[in-house]
């Protein structure tokens, strides 16, 4: 078996380690954080192409995770299961790209809309990230994938280190800098607050909400309450006039958040870039893949993004 190392333990890294331990490489994950520590922990991971572009090949790794985590969501154990909700839009002509990844959408009606908006109904997967990400993990250690907690500072120091035949940086934001990666590549800081949940079940985004990026993501225990999408901040500490003004738009939205305790809050930096990045690098004494810039769509690209990284190493031995 050929040896790959993957550099990133997020949804990705974890996506692409469990595809090439089955493609029967020999594979070992290297970071510095857990899943559940890194922005991965902080996601509503409601499947939808956001803060990305919606290009052929992003929808193409679209549609492969839909129809892989719609599996997924028929074993409970997984943390995955599909969900009726509402996708709003505020403006005219709308980008409507990302609907020729889901099986069936369909207007919404306009009684419960907010005045001067439009909505596109759809069934996607909704993923409740603390038992995925476990699950995920618990999974490719059995297809015998190895970890090793560093941080990696350069992928020439890494290769002087480990005696992988290939690497897969799949790092989120720190990945532009070890590739040396001329293109921008930018935090987008997201903030939410979790609340206790009054019963609901549907979600909603409302990504032209006057007051900002807003969303209401039901899971079976809490209501991920979000959000923002600072481009360019690094902060990662929950602010509390951002999480009030979060309350202020998502009550509006769902007036029966009104009154719900908080149960935790969160913040993370999204991998933001020009473009998502799935492609051999050249200049290094080993092959080296990319597989990053996800933006807010980690987990909407996951498993399509790692069967592409797959495909370009291809079977162990060949």
């Amino acid at each position: 078996m050929s040896r790959v190392t993957v550099v990133g333990a997020g949804v990705v890294g974890l996506s692409v380690a469990h595809e090439l331990a089955r493609a029967g490489h020999r594979v070992s994950v290297v970071a510095d954080r857990a899943a559940a520590d890194s922005v991965s922990g902080v996601a509503a991971a409601i499947w939808f192409p956001h803060d990305v572009d919606h290009s052929v090949t992003v929808l193409e790794s679209a549609a492969v995770t839909y129809r892989r985590l719609a599996e997924l969501a028929e074993d409970p154990r997984t943390g995955v299961s599909l969900r009726g909700g509402t996708v709003l839009s505020r403006r005219p002509g709308p980008d409507t790209s990302w609907t020729r990844a889901v099986p069936h959408t369909e207007p919404a009606r306009p009684d419960g809309l907010p005045e001067g908006a439009s909505g596109i109904r759809c069934t996607v997967p909704l993923v409740e990230t603390g038992a995925y990400l476990a699950w995920l993990r618990e999974t490719v250690t059995g297809l015998g994938v190895r970890f090793r907690a560093a941080e990696v500072t350069s992928i020439a120091e890494l290769s002087r280190q480990d005696d992988a035949e290939a690497l897969v940086v799949a790092a989120g934001l720190r990945s532009a800098a070890l590739l040396g990666d001329d293109d921008v590549s930018f935090p987008i800081r997201g903030q939410v607050v979790r609340l206790a949940n009054p019963g609901l079940t549907d979600w909603i985004t409302d990504d032209d909400n006057p007051g900002g990026l807003t969303y209401v993501v039901p899971r079976r225990h809490d209501v991920v309450c979000g959000g923002t999408g600072n481009v360019g901040s690094w902060d990662e500490r929950v602010d509390p006039e951002v999480e009030a003004a979060i309350l202020e738009r998502v009550t509006a939205l769902v007036p029966a958040l009104a009154g719900q305790p908080v149960l935790s809050r969160a913040a993370g930096l999204r991998p933001g870039r020009a473009g998502v990045r799935v492609e051999p690098v050249a200049g290094h004494d080993r092959p080296v893949f990319a597989c990053y810039g996800h933006g807010g769509a980690g987990f909407t690209l996951s498993w399509g993004d790692a069967a592409r990284v797959a495909a370009m190493l291809g079977p162990a031995g060949s």
